[in-house]
């Protein structure tokens, strides 16, 4: 599909992807984009962009840099604040609610198999699917090789259709705490520590940071990834990187607290980053490829992410959850650590960071495996 701007015109795709980030950090500044927040607004820039084909949505290698460079180490910088004590306290609610997504999957995925029909290669999208919304996108191209689809064609829609109701579902969860009767019906437990945190966040985000500080912070974000990802690779733990990098920030945080606090551009930086991420997300999502290739397999995915939520809502109201435990658990399912953070800092819950990163973590660990025993179960 012909673009204006194409994949290879780097400067050009970079030039939209910063300029919709910044479109979405003055967007948050007025009425309207308060309550839409400007992660959603920066998708919806690409998004209209994309589908306008001014700017491509697939084979980009400038989305692929943001994907595998900017968001890990947008993590370690986020993170450099990061009380141990606090979020152990708060990890086990939101690994409670990434529990309930994942059988709302699973629940889903059997719902969906059985009401649109996908043929006799059914099983295997049934597998890979299901393992996609339990533990991210990276399950995706473990779980084909696993139940061994090798159908580029059906592969091909599998992710266009994957990465439209993805970024429908962003604006789905973006909006959830928007919803005044639905926020009534939840806990509020960590409202006060919220509002502290937006408070302490937008004072950031208002301020310039010190360069000093900016530049330390990211020299430091840089040595983490080197040496996590270095690690990892030692260990041959495949997509490990960021769990080995959350976890040596989260012992250098917790042992130098007073230093690293002081460097005052990390947060800043770090949700710059994010925002970018935002960009590619909305980018990536083309309504022309999924009619094209695979609207059956948009429907499927609409109809388990449908089932998946409302499974979470009645757990989650059941349990006790917080509404905002119930959201980052749900995108740790759907999107893995890295878009389950990206939102907590789009929503000021930065207490929530380090439980989505540990949630969408063991995500990777376990989906895969999930995925392949329910798609042989309903073969």
């Amino acid at each position: 599909m012909r673009t204006l701007i194409t994949p290879d015109m780097d400067w050009a795709v970079w030039s939209i992807l910063l300029a919709a980030a910044a479109f979405g950090f003055w967007a948050e500044k007025t009425r309207a984009g308060r309550k839409l927040s400007g992660a959603v607004l920066t998708m919806a820039f690409t998004f209209v962009l994309s589908n306008l084909r001014v700017i491509p949505a697939a084979n980009v290698p400038a989305y692929d840099v943001v994907w595998s460079y900017l968001v890990p180490l947008a993590i370690p910088l986020l993170l450099l604040r990061a009380d141990l004590r606090r979020i152990l306290r708060e990890a086990g609610p939101t690994l409670l609610a990434f529990g309930i997504g994942a059988v709302g999957t699973v629940i889903g995925t059997i719902v969906a198999y059985n009401v649109v029909p996908l043929g006799a290669e059914g099983w295997k999208l049934a597998a890979i699917f299901s393992a996609t919304y339990i533990g991210g996108s990276m399950n995706y191209a473990a779980a084909a090789e696993a139940v061994q689809l090798r159908s580029g064609d059906l592969l091909t829609a599998g992710v266009a259709a994957d990465n439209l109701v993805m970024a429908l579902y962003f604006l789905v969860l973006f909006a959830l705490p928007s919803i005044a009767w639905l926020r009534k019906g939840y806990r509020d437990r960590l409202a006060e520590a919220d509002v502290e945190t937006a408070a302490d966040s937008q004072l950031e985000a208002d301020r310039l940071p010190g360069m000093f500080g900016t530049a330390t912070a990211l020299a430091l974000g840089m040595g983490l990834c080197a040496v996590g990802y270095g690690l990892a690779g030692l260990m041959g733990l495949t997509g490990g990187g960021i769990l080995v990098v959350t976890a040596l920030t989260v012992v250098l945080a917790t042992a130098f607290p007073g230093p690293l606090k002081r460097l005052s551009g990390a947060d800043t930086l770090g949700a710059f980053l994010m925002q970018i991420f935002f960009a590619v997300i909305g980018a990536s999502a083309n309504i022309g490829v999924v009619l094209s290739v695979g609207p059956s397999l948009f429907v499927f995915a609409a109809l388990i992410l449908t089932i998946h939520l409302a499974v979470l809502l009645i757990g989650g109201r059941i349990a006790r959850l917080d509404l905002s435990e119930l959201i980052i658990a749900s995108n740790a399912n759907m999107g893995g650590p890295t878009t389950a953070a990206a939102m907590a800092v789009a929503r000021r819950w930065r207490h929530l960071v380090l439980p989505a990163i540990l949630c969408g973590t063991l995500g990777y660990a376990v989906a895969t495996f999930i995925g392949v025993m329910l798609g042989h179960w309903l073969k």
